[in-house]
């Protein structure tokens, strides 16, 4: 009898275990999606509101008879040089007719910027701009806009709409690459869009990289962000003093070189394409905990009460702290881009 028991009670922690495990798959292949969207329908409203407020205006004044008012023309442009963005803003939308891709491009490539959409790198020009532009993207999670990159052929257009103009470029090859393999996104002579993806598909293993050049003529640089080798010298320095910490500097509150750098701006060198790894265990032991301690709550009281109607009541809550639980738990996995 007891043998039966214990059987009994191994085959359901089986059972659950594996249901759990087939959920958390679900959630990552469809559930990431939703809070995609949410955050796509976000950043179209903030960047249709960039495009509206960044239009530059210039006048000329030209005279006709000495005795007439002077006529004034403006001229509306959007290719004027602009300041560096903030990390997580809308810089961008790409649109890829060959694979049905339409997507507001974030700037930064951290896990979290990678949630809201396709990333763009901070070490390279702004797309439309002179050198070599890249954008990562998710290929399997998180609304997988590049999903089918792996389709696209030479001469295949991609458009690129930033606050400078719309920027039309033509795919000139495709390659596969290790993740550590950072000089895809370096300057190669020429204007270009490079697109970074995982490949094979559900695999972090090796990088798709996706080349285009641009057809148009390039817009104005925008001011690029100073970059660091030795973050430490930005402790007690400003941002603007960059170049010349980079020369020498106090080493005085190194300690708090990482908020530093985050508040400043500053992008640190990538080692590899994986982006800004930015891991942490602390939620995911804080929400597995909490979403134990609620099954055993209501399996506790189906014990006492009538089993359905307890079930009834701690499904949905126990389904929300699941959820949580498994957005904090794949932040602690390998980035699957």
């Amino acid at each position: 009898m007891r043998l039966a028991k214990v059987l009994s009670g191994v085959g359901r922690t089986l059972i659950w275990s594996g249901a759990i495990v087939l959920l958390f798959v679900a959630y990552q292949l469809w559930g990431t999606g939703l809070a995609h969207a949410q955050a796509q329908d976000d950043l179209a409203d903030d960047f249709a509101a960039l495009l509206e407020t960044t239009t530059t205006t210039a006048s000329t004044t030209t005279t006709t008879e000495p005795e007439e008012e002077p006529a004034t023309t403006t001229t509306t442009t959007t290719t004027a040089p602009l300041p560096p963005p903030a990390d997580g803003e809308a810089v961008a939308r790409i649109v890829i007719p060959r694979i049905g891709v339409d997507e507001i491009v974030v700037e930064g490539v951290s896990r979290d910027d990678l949630k809201k959409g396709p990333g763009h790198y901070p070490q390279t020009p702004m797309p439309g701009q002179p050198g070599n532009s890249a954008i990562a993207g998710h290929r399997t999670t998180y609304g997988q806009p590049f999903h089918r990159v792996d389709e696209l052929a030479p001469g295949d257009e991609i458009i690129v709409t930033t606050l400078q103009g719309e920027f039309r470029y033509e795919v000139s090859g495709t390659e596969i690459v290790l993740p550590s393999q950072v000089e895809v996104i370096d300057d190669q002579g020429d204007d270009r869009l490079t697109l970074t993806s995982c490949h094979p598909k559900y695999s972090a293993r090796q990088r798709i990289i996706v080349s285009a050049l641009l057809v148009d003529e390039p817009a104005p640089a925008t001011p690029t962000r100073p970059e660091v080798e030795a973050p430490e010298e930005l402790a007690d320095e400003d941002v603007d003093d960059v170049e010349d910490d980079q020369d020498g500097g106090d080493d005085e509150g190194a300690g708090e070189v990482d908020d530093e750098v985050e508040q400043a701006g500053v992008p640190v060198d990538l080692e590899s394409l994986d982006g800004v790894d930015e891991r942490t265990a602390g939620p995911a032991v804080l929400w597995g905990s909490v979403t134990a301690a609620i099954w055993l709550a209501f399996y506790a009281l189906s014990r006492l009460w009538r089993r359905w109607p307890a079930y009834v009541l701690g499904a949905p809550v126990f389904a929300v702290s699941l959820f949580v639980f498994f957005g904090a738990f794949s932040e602690l996995l390998p980035a699957n881009y």
